[in-house]
């Protein structure tokens, strides 16, 4: 069984600027098969901005996500964890903080992120979570991915 946090995350992070739209950012999401991006400035994190929060914190309210940053939609001060993090340390700021992904930062400087799913391969491979987090994802019908 993994005990740190390097052992499960999903190495290297995707990230976007804080002035991105959110056409941009869910356009990054799309081609990288991620439901996430974290939102940097200066090798910072400032926050995590979620397909979910594009939906429900803009489009929701009708805003145009091609005028509308990535920086007020995303979740600000995000809880971050360490690669020499113990597991269980990951598992318990996500049962806390109601998050299902937290970016993983050395040195002040993000290095990956470690999802629900990442955690479920690792402490329970036979789970329905662990399966789903393996499967292909489905594509759109019309919607051609790079």
């Amino acid at each position: 069984m993994a005990e740190f946090v390097r052992d499960v995350m999903t190495p290297g992070v995707v990230a976007v600027r804080p002035d991105a739209s959110l056409v941009e950012a869910a356009q990054l999401m799309r081609a990288q098969d991620i439901g996430d991006v974290l939102v940097a400035s200066d090798g910072q994190v400032i926050g995590v901005l979620t397909d979910r929060d594009i939906a429900l914190r803009a489009v929701a309210d009708g805003a145009d996500p091609l005028t509308v940053s990535a920086e007020a939609v995303c979740t600000p001060n995000p809880v971050v964890v360490a690669p020499d993090d113990a597991v269980s340390d990951a598992v318990g700021l996500m049962r806390d903080h109601a998050v299902r992904r937290l970016p993983v930062v050395e040195d002040g400087h993000p290095v990956g992120m470690v999802s629900l799913g990442d955690l479920a391969l690792a402490q329970d491979p036979s789970s329905a979570l662990a399966d789903i987090t393996r499967a292909d994802p489905d594509s759109w019908p019309g919607i051609h991915q790079a």
